[in-house]
């Protein structure tokens, strides 16, 4: 699908046009004041709802579509509702996205703010949302910070609004922390780029995936900073490291697939956690001693990790996604 920018001047605002129609967004900077002012509060009104546990309410203001499959922001509100109830919201962005055309955006692009020479700037983001109908539509990102428990969170927040009859309505509702094991992004990333350093290649890998993981509040939403890490990331990934693509490790004895590995801070560490391919994890004593025989291999093939890792939790995974997983700490290995 061919993309073409124009350039606003005066209001140092780009619009993207995708095929026929328009995609079109406008920051918080740009925006008029009514528009910004209904995003806002409608945000605040919604994470109020899910402070409070009332799944009702954020149901009864949801669009249709998201009304008749609301299970997903049901889970997300009441996982959430004990923390956001002591927690304070305040407003990070804005956008309001316009979608034109008569039918739903196969690939909605929407770049936001000036774009530079090298692509994304301070001020800029860029959102993603395939399938979406014609229509305006809000987006609000919310950073959420715990008034109780100052260990709790933070999080960031993000809505999906879409106005329908003067009223904005939800569409989207999507939960972030921001710390992994009482640590930052930033704390990832200048730990990546010190494995890196020193050449611990898969270390700086999974470091800076994380910390990438952390600067992204949204799955469908990408900044300069998330775009930056992920070009760091990609400076250091190793060819056996899965990646999308299963990768084969040999153990003793047997090959194992690796589907997917990831860091993962919990209590203060910071455990590897590898999925491999398994046919049957019903027999827990076996998929357990395939857990171990998975973690010595990996760590047999890269000894680097007993720098970055305190553990690998290996997870024997069906194809049904059905798992079973072992928490192997890597000091009890030799």
């Amino acid at each position: 699908m061919r993309t073409m920018l124009w350039w606003v001047c005066l209001g140092l605002r780009i619009l993207a046009w995708s095929g026929a129609w328009g995609q079109t967004c406008v920051t918080s900077a740009d925006m008029e004041a009514p528009v910004r002012a209904g995003i806002e509060a409608a945000g605040q009104k919604y994470f109020a709802l899910a402070a409070k546990g009332d799944v009702a309410g954020l149901k009864a203001s949801a669009i249709p579509s998201v009304a008749a499959d609301f299970s997903g922001i049901q889970a997300a509100a009441l996982d959430n509702q004990n923390s956001f109830s002591k927690a304070q919201a305040v407003v990070r962005s804005t956008f309001e996205l316009i979608a034109e055309g008569n039918a739903p955006l196969e690939r909605g692009e929407f770049l936001c703010g000036v774009f530079g020479k090298t692509g994304q700037t301070a001020t800029s983001a860029e959102f993603v949302l395939n399938g979406l109908p014609p229509g305006q539509y809000g987006i609000v990102i919310l950073d959420v910070t715990s008034t109780a428990a100052p260990e709790d969170g933070p999080w960031a927040v993000a809505f999906v609004l879409q106005l329908v009859s003067g009223e904005w309505k939800l569409g989207g509702f999507n939960v972030k922390a921001l710390r992994s094991g009482g640590h930052n992004s930033t704390w990832f990333a200048d730990r990546g780029r010190a494995f890196a350093a020193k050449g611990e290649t898969h270390n700086a890998w999974y470091y800076l995936l994380e910390a990438r993981n952390l600067a992204t509040v949204a799955p469908f939403m990408s900044t300069r900073e998330t775009d930056r890490l992920y070009e760091e990331a990609q400076k250091v990934a190793s060819a056996d490291a899965p990646d999308g693509v299963p990768k084969e490790l040999a153990g003793t004895g047997k090959a194992y697939k690796i589907k997917n590995a990831f860091a993962y801070g919990v209590a203060g560490e910071f455990h590897l956690v590898v999925k491999y391919e398994s046919a049957d994890v019903s027999d827990s004593v076996k998929a357990f001693a395939e857990n171990q025989a998975v973690a010595r291999a990996l760590l047999a093939k890269w000894p680097e990790l007993k720098d970055g890792f305190a553990a690998i939790e290996a997870r024997a995974t069906e194809a049904s996604g059905r798992d079973f997983g072992t928490v192997v700490e890597l000091r009890d290995l030799k």
